[in-house]
């Protein structure tokens, strides 16, 4: 129960890049609150003149580089009674943004938390993936080393939920390659980037034709990754290529060669003769 004498710590959801997707409940906050914290000010003003909104509130920086010290003072500010509002470049604060150090810290000072929700780049881009959205999950971005991402890829090879990642622009051709190694090159998928915003484009396919895809025209602007579930082993997708790929795929997660032969074994339907000797044969 928090403490009605503290203020109030109120998280925004902000439009994608549309600013036609901005609630009324967005515009009253911002126009109410005490301080203003914004992943970036210069796209936070930007944002306030497209929705003709005139703040009378504290405007301050909050992102990566400086959320760890930001915190305690808005921590202060809201011990102070002030309204303290947070808002990220697009989507909802915390998740992949700035914004879940302050809410632990709210949370834990026994001061009230609310949220006016807006754009999920997540939701959007799942419901026009045209994939099963009844269950999924969300794994932010993935791993930049070429090790981490691999062994995180070895682990959601067999998720049966669809996957939602987001990437950078830069990495997104070797990501799509780590994950068509690990999950299978035709494994189904979307390619989400600049939802909502005047260059909106989505491209579906197999993972390695959206990796050739992604080599031959690389796409801009800020990418969300839809990736298909794991349907079960199918053997006529079995082929010495893909099953010895995959066993090095675990492998270089960490995991032990035997096992990692009983686990594509298993992935693929099947003997664990055929993916030795499909190993043996790639060696």
């Amino acid at each position: 129960m928090s403490n009605s004498a503290t203020g109030v710590l109120v998280l925004l959801g902000a439009p994608l890049g549309n600013p036609e997707d901005a609630s009324s409940r967005l515009r009253t906050e911002l126009a109410r609150a005490d301080v203003i914290a914004a992943e970036d000010t210069r796209r936070l003003r930007r944002l306030l003149s497209e929705l003709d909104v005139v703040p009378t509130a504290a405007i301050t920086s909050y992102f990566e580089a400086n959320e760890a010290g930001r915190t305690t003072t808005l921590i202060e500010q809201l011990y102070d009674g002030k309204r303290v509002a947070v808002i990220t470049d697009g989507g909802m604060p915390s998740v992949s943004d700035p914004g879940f150090r302050l809410v632990k810290a709210a949370i834990d000072a026994d001061i009230a938390v609310t949220c006016a929700p807006g754009a999920s780049a997540v939701t959007t881009a799942l419901a026009l993936s045209g994939m099963p959205c009844d269950r999924f999950c969300f794994e932010g971005f993935a791993p930049r080393k070429d090790g981490e991402r691999r062994r995180l890829f070895a682990e959601l090879a067999e998720e049966k939920r669809t996957m939602v990642f987001f990437e950078s622009p830069r990495r997104v051709e070797e990501t799509l390659r780590a994950m068509a190694s690990a999950f299978g090159a035709d494994r189904p998928a979307a390619l989400c980037r600049e939802l909502t915003k005047t260059h909106e484009e989505i491209r579906r396919g197999g993972l390695a034709e959206l990796a050739e895809g992604a080599a031959d025209d690389p796409p801009r602007g800020e990418i969300t990754l839809v990736v298909s579930g794991w349907t079960g082993p199918d053997a006529s997708e079995a082929t010495p290529e893909a099953m010895a790929a995959a066993v090095a795929v675990l492998e270089a997660a960490g995991a032990d060669r035997k096992l990692a032969m009983k686990e594509v074994a298993v992935r693929y339907g099947v003997s664990r003769r055929d993916v030795y000797d499909a190993v043996l044969k790639a060696d």
